[in-house]
């Protein structure tokens, strides 16, 4: 309650904050990750999360549903999964004499898509077509999916043993590719705690002190209102042009440097301006300001850039990664 007995209101702002901090005590050593979800989820885009088994990309996704107002679900790829599966069918009701479809595991606000590498082609396909049109047909029916709707599928790059490789005209599809490491030795003795409290929490009585608290809930509606401010994030009009400029230095990074144009064959699609303008600015925004820097458009560009270039042979020869031609440019694309 406020000062005048009415209900007090929280802002976006304050309940995104909010939900930052819980999920870095729930999810320990993974600021980066974290941050991708939430620049994710105010960009209105979906995540790929490459890393090792046991990095709490799981857990992740999991804590961040458990504090928004909507539903969660999450999908196990393998090779015998069927597109029906994923996105429904149509059930035949005898008593009806009719057919009845029967939503699948994607008719949900938050999406879990593991080791979406692991199914085979048509499975991936049925799953990045709803990412990208937000609805799913079936038969001659078309199935709107919920407005708050967010997938992040998951990846273990240490096997490729039973794995189908998403194409990467298909890897466009995602806002953001995040890469997740082991966390450091303080980290993983704050994991060991956590754990263990966790532990203790489930044996506890109802009502026990011990329990744990319940997290902070974001309603849909502050989550909305949020996007819109996002969107009206001021961008001065001489840094514009920033984000057009770092893509096409990706197609033709000659200009830039001759050895450049010797590791890149195709260089990122326009979805990878919106995708920089659109991150730049919820970036900008979780980090309370109202307006966007050099800095911002910096700290989204390797999610943003790095699942959408191709290198060339030669490149992958000597060792450099998309990574590293990432890190050349924005050396090199003088800032406006």
């Amino acid at each position: 309650m406020d000062a005048g007995g009415g209900v007090k209101t929280v802002s976006g702002q304050e309940a995104l904050r909010a939900l930052r901090e819980h999920l870095e005590r729930q999810v320990i050593g993974q600021e980066g990750l974290i941050r991708s979800l939430l620049v994710a989820l105010l960009a209105d885009g979906h995540l790929l999360v490459e890393g090792a088994p046991g990095l709490a990309k799981t857990r992740a996704v999991r804590a961040l549903a458990a504090s928004l107002e909507g539903d969660f679900h999450r999908i196990q790829f393998t090779p015998d999964l069927l597109p029906s599966d994923l996105v429904g069918t149509e059930v035949y009701r005898p008593e009806e004499g009719s057919f009845r479809f029967r939503p699948g595991p994607v008719f949900h606000n938050l999406v879990l898509a593991d080791e979406v590498n692991r199914a085979p082609a048509k499975v991936q396909s049925a799953l990045l077509e709803a990412m990208a049109e937000r609805q799913v047909t079936v038969g001659q029916e078309t199935h709107p999916l919920p407005r708050l709707f967010l997938v992040m599928a998951t990846q273990n790059p240490i096997e490729q043993e039973g794995t189908y490789p998403l194409p990467e005209a298909q890897l466009d599809r995602f806002l953001m590719k995040v890469r997740i490491d082991y966390p450091g030795a303080g980290a993983e003795a704050e994991i060991l705690r956590l754990a263990r409290g966790e532990a203790l929490a489930a044996l506890a009585a109802p009502g026990d002190a011990t329990a744990l608290l319940p997290p902070p809930v974001v309603t849909q509606e502050t989550l909305f209102a949020a996007r819109r401010q996002v969107l009206e994030v001021h961008l001065a009009p001489a840094l514009e042009s920033y984000p057009v400029r770092l893509v096409l230095a990706t197609r033709d990074p000659s200009p830039f440097g001759s050895e450049l144009a010797g590791w890149v064959r195709y260089g990122a699609s326009p979805r990878a301006t919106i995708a920089l303008d659109r991150c730049a600015r919820a970036h900008a925004w979780l980090s309370g300001r109202d307006y966007v820097t050099p800095g911002d458009f910096h700290a989204v560009a390797f999610e943003v850039l790095r699942h959408r270039l191709i290198l060339t042979y030669e490149a992958e020869a000597e060792g450099v990664t998309a990574d590293r031609f990432v890190a050349e440019l924005l050396a090199r694309v003088a800032v406006p």
